[in-house]
């Protein structure tokens, strides 16, 4: 019998690079997108060695075109010195022209944001996925939290009733 892929290692699987968590107690994610990403040779050497932060990335639309802005991509010691790394460039978002005038739609008439809320490989390829979110408000974010700390606690209960049982 065959042994199945390890998604986590396998070069063509989906494998992720890197997760915006913070996109989702932050914001109301309505809607994802999956968007290609322009990047330079040194780029993917640091993106396979796991060296992205990209906490306060979000992207623009400038000129009829989608761009990542805030990403921070480091660069690797060993890279080439002839070479210029800037780490935290723009870079621009690859997608289908009817998806960026849907986006374009969305966030100038109804004011939502474009997050990137995930990094990963697809047929060895960077992928993001840009979330169309609006801003969570203090009190959202509580009842997110609450609700959070309540599935937990839900979890913990029905653990320990389980091993009694």
């Amino acid at each position: 019998m065959a042994k199945p892929k390890d998604k986590k290692n396998s070069k063509d699987g989906g494998s992720t690079i890197a997760l915006n968590k913070r996109a989702r107690y932050d914001y109301h994610i309505d809607d994802r997108y999956e968007a290609g990403l322009a990047l330079q040779g040194w780029e993917v050497k640091s993106l396979r060695a796991g060296r992205v932060n990209f906490g306060d990335a979000y992207a623009l639309i400038k000129a009829g075109e989608l761009y990542l802005f805030g990403a921070q991509i480091t660069p690797l010691i060993q890279a080439s010195t002839h070479v210029v790394a800037d780490d935290r460039r723009t870079r621009k978002l690859l997608l289908h022209r009817e998806e960026i005038d849907k986006l374009i739609g969305a966030v100038e008439r109804k004011g939502y944001t474009l997050i990137p809320t995930a990094l990963y490989w697809k047929n060895n390829r960077v992928k993001v996925e840009i979330g169309l979110a609006r801003g969570k408000q203090e009190h959202d974010k509580r009842a997110t939290e609450k609700e959070r700390d309540w599935n937990r606690e839900k979890q913990r209960t029905m653990r320990a009733h389980n091993r009694d049982a």
